[in-house]
């Protein structure tokens, strides 16, 4: 299915508050979501038509997707449909679907049943049988019932041949412009058919219509609960000039002993964060039997458990870690140490603690014998 797009956005969306296609929507912009499901439903070239000077608007809304060109409309929908047409580089027998920003939750089914109908109509556009009953008022007093035999909520996008719908505007002669593409087909002698639409394809008009795509947005996602896990680690002390902690190397009188570099504390974050996502231990995934890890440094043992959550579809949301001893002191390390692990976790830094304690010279750490670390960590995990 091969097809260009356009996506008008150029309007000012007043009725919506205003600048609609740039409010964020499910934690994007508006524009993106048509975007993301033109190209994503395999658009050969996307054509944003914006308003003049929102070009940099349209770079950051739409930032890190390709196969898009912004260019800047008119004053009327018509004239800014017929400046993205002209933009296209396809040929005159190339599907195009021309479709509102407003209406964001475009689904790839759409678009696949648009392009199909054109293999034996002019235009094509999605719709919705009207459910409800209608009337006519004057000055809020009923003075007619219509009959909702054969009428259809038109949405978009809607598609037609590059060559008809670039045909049917040159021959459009009345000064008002028209209101969507349809009706300039349909005028210049064209036949244009319905596919069936999707109440999902809501047009963003009024303030209200957000709260409606918002609940929409929430039916699909996914659903999270949060897990805790605790880690604990200890390591004796032995002859050295600096110790790891927390993926910083302190200087100090002694070192930790361990088969790896005896970070305690990156160790007990690692099986607090494998504990959260059950997966057993750091032991399982990193053995102290295998000679490999002789001397490894720990910060692999905590992207690997960072990694394993990622790929389970969850999200680290913060970490604490207690490492508790007499020396050295932690607190001249404790922000770079913070720093570490939020770049170690790619987390935000004010999701990562990290403090210490001593135990008032009491057991093995106040005797000096060994460090120890705890940490905990919560973590969203996907309801399965």
């Amino acid at each position: 299915m091969t097809f260009s797009g356009i996506i008008v956005a150029a309007g000012s969306g007043s009725r919506a508050g205003g600048d609609k296609q740039w409010r964020r929507l499910g934690g994007k912009p508006v524009l993106r979501w048509s975007a993301e499901a033109m190209l994503g439903a395999g658009a050969a070239e996307l054509i944003v038509v914006v308003a003049p000077g929102a070009e940099g608007r349209a770079a950051e809304a739409l930032n890190g997707l390709s196969g898009w060109r912004a260019i800047t409309g008119g004053d009327a929908r018509a004239d800014s449909v017929q400046a993205g047409l002209a933009a296209l580089i396809c040929g005159p027998d190339q599907p195009v679907l021309i479709h509102d920003a407003a209406r964001p939750l475009l689904s790839a089914g759409i678009t696949a049943r648009l392009v199909a109908a054109l293999d034996d109509a002019d235009g094509a556009l999605p719709a919705l049988a009207v459910a409800d009953s209608l009337r006519r008022a004057d000055d809020r007093t009923i003075t007619q019932a219509v009959a909702r035999d054969d009428l259809w909520r038109a949405q978009t996008p809607q598609a037609f041949r590059r060559g008809v719908i670039q045909a049917a505007y040159a021959a459009w002669t009345d000064v008002e412009p028209p209101t969507d593409e349809a009706t300039v087909v349909q005028r210049a002698g064209g036949r244009v058919v319905l596919v069936p639409g999707d109440p999902r394809l809501l047009k963003l008009t009024f303030p209200e219509d957000f709260a409606m795509a918002e609940a929409l947005l929430s039916q699909d996602a996914p659903r999270y609960q949060t897990r805790i896990g605790s880690g604990y680690d200890v390591h004796r002390w032995g002859p050295g000039g600096s110790v790891w902690l927390c993926g910083i190397e302190v200087p100090h009188d002694q070192t930790l002993i361990g088969h790896s570099d005896a970070d305690a504390g990156l160790h007990a974050l690692t099986d607090a964060i494998l504990g959260a996502i059950a997966a057993g231990d750091i032991g399982d995934h990193f053995p102290p039997t295998d000679p490999k890890w002789k001397g490894a440094s720990s910060d692999q043992f905590l992207v690997h458990a960072a990694e394993l959550t990622a790929q389970r579809g969850g999200r680290i949301v913060n970490v604490d870690v207690t490492l508790i001893c007499e020396r050295p002191k932690v607190k001249p390390h404790r922000q770079a140490m913070r720093d570490r692990i939020a770049a170690l976790l790619d987390i935000p830094l004010d999701a990562v603690s990290v403090k210490a304690t001593t135990t008032e010279g009491l057991g093995f750490t106040g005797r000096g014998e060994g460090l120890a670390a705890q940490a905990v960590v919560a973590v969203e995990m996907p309801v399965r």
